[in-house]
């Protein structure tokens, strides 16, 4: 029989920095010599952590995210139940606790750490810092997806969207969203939308209706600003670690539309922001995106095709994207495809739709001389994974059965999660909400000026600069005026409408 421990040795084998994923296990048996692991370089061609429940995910995300942060690369990670919040402390270092007990099997040395974490929440929904978003700059597409609108209603946003730019009006928050649907259905804003499409009055009490509901489901605390730079999540602590921005959902977990399109919200910012960098020695970010099956649940076409391109290119702009659910099935075909490093925890086959889900999932690896798939998916413990990943050239590696080290933090939930968000310098930029003028104060005044014997004078429209005459500004005048900025809008609309702030 071929040497199992020197193939996969072999196949796993990385001249420069990598991420440790365990020792390769055989017939029940470590082979400590077998060593599992994705070199550093390859950590930005996207991922898939799956498994089934109480299978071990979230501790597989939480060493990756040590392992990442100890080689400078900063991380994001959705904390969906809050037991990522333990990664700030360092784990527990008697030698019969778990991790040491793990390590020890492994051939490896556990040393305890903990590690530069920023807690976020969902405009303060639990603790955190907050983070919020303006209706422009989330774009027609998230809130659609939000809301659960159809092609129609979706369709009827955007043109809600392009009058808003055309006009200059500030959506900022769901009230401003909600007063430029209402003036559009009037009289008055019927005849605005003359030339460039209408809305049909039962699309907008629909509209309308599902408002309600965001509002009420944490949607007046995300929207609004002062809104969340995504560069606040790319940056490293004095010791030249990532930091790893934590975002805690434990109080909207009961609200999985909200979170897992913000999610994508975050990540499509970061796509329309960032250059383009091409192959990197490691990371600008890695994104950990976690209940994914949430974020495709009944979702349109159009949609999952933003998802797609955006997983497609993000890679190019050092950006490594790790999709965490269930099943490999519960993400589409076209995004799996981009996902190179897969570690899959062990699936459960107790019903006809179980079935089916490891028969799909056993296709999607490599065939391998040392297991039967199907048989090793069901019968892996807690804490062990079947992976294949890229090696340093971009091949697939053979399939391993490899059991994991124990991440070196804290495994259970950190108890001061809301002090350390209210220490952190980024609550006091964040911490408290801001209210400009916006669409519903310009739509009352416009109304009110209607309403007067004698309107105020149109404002002129400021021309376009003369760039043949002298004048080194001329080009910054134009662009921070308000032609100028409505002009901007409406070219930096990405593929889910995120605008990428210039100004």
């Amino acid at each position: 029989m071929t040497d199992f421990a020197g193939t996969i040795a072999a196949g796993y084998a990385v001249d420069g920095p990598t991420i440790d994923l365990g020792r390769g296990v055989l017939d029940g048996a470590v082979h400590p010599d077998a060593v599992v692991q994705i070199p550093l370089a390859m950590t930005n061609r996207h991922g898939l952590i799956a498994g089934a429940t109480g299978t071990g995910k979230t501790k597989t995300l939480q060493g990756m995210a040590e392992q990442l942060s100890t080689h400078g690369v900063p991380v994001f990670v959705a904390d969906i139940k809050g037991d990522l919040s333990g990664l700030m402390h360092p784990g527990d270092g008697a030698p019969e606790g778990v991790a040491a007990k793990r390590s020890a099997e492994l051939g490896i040395t556990y040393s305890p750490t903990g590690f530069p974490v920023e807690f976020l929440s969902i405009g303060g929904l639990g603790p955190g810092v907050p983070v919020r978003a303006t209706v422009s700059d989330f774009g027609p597409q998230l809130i659609a997806k939000i809301l659960g609108a159809n092609e129609t209603q979706t369709s009827s946003l955007a043109l809600v969207f392009h009058y808003a730019d055309q006009k200059g009006l500030g959506l900022l928050d769901l009230g401003d969203l909600r007063a430029l649907l209402t003036f559009l259905d009037s009289k008055d804003g019927k005849a605005e939308l003359e030339g460039i499409g209408g809305l049909a009055k039962a699309t907008v009490g629909v509209l309308l209706r599902e408002l309600v509901e965001l509002e009420t489901g944490g949607g007046t605390e995300f929207f609004g600003e002062p809104q969340f730079d995504i560069a606040d999540l790319m940056r490293t602590a004095p010791d030249g670690r990532g930091v790893i921005s934590c975002l805690e959902l434990a109080a909207v977990q009961d609200k999985p539309q909200l979170f897992s399109t913000v999610l994508m919200g975050l990540l499509a910012e970061l796509f329309e922001t960032l250059p383009e960098e091409g192959d990197l020695d490691k990371p600008k970010l890695a994104f950990f995106f976690d209940e994914a099956h949430l974020l495709f649940a009944d979702a349109s076409k159009d949609f999952v095709a933003a998802v797609t391109q955006t997983v497609r290119l993000i890679r190019s702009k050092g950006v490594g994207v790790y999709f965490v659910t269930q099943t490999p099935k519960d993400v589409p075909g076209d995004v799996l495809g981009q996902l190179g490093n897969r570690v899959q925890h062990a699936l459960r086959a107790f019903t006809p739709d179980d079935e089916k889900a490891l028969r799909a999932t056993v296709k999607t690896f490599p065939k391998s001389e040392f297991y039967e798939t199907a048989e090793l998916l069901t019968s892996m413990g807690i804490g062990e994974a079947a992976i294949t990943v890229l090696d340093e050239r971009g091949v697939p590696t053979p399939l391993v059965h490899s059991r994991l080290p124990a991440p070196r933090s804290r495994m259970d939930p950190a108890d001061d999660v809301d002090a350390a968000a209210k220490a952190s310098p980024l609550y006091a930029k964040y911490g408290a909400r801001t209210d400009a003028a916006s669409a519903r104060e310009q739509l009352t005044q416009r109304v009110q000026q209607a309403a007067e014997p004698a309107p105020a004078p149109k404002p002129a429209r400021i021309p376009p600069p003369d760039f043949s005459k002298p004048g080194p500004d001329a080009i910054g005048d134009y662009l921070r005026s308000r032609e100028g900025q409505r002009l901007q809008r409406e070219v930096v609309r990405g593929a889910f409408g995120v605008l990428r702030k210039m100004l």
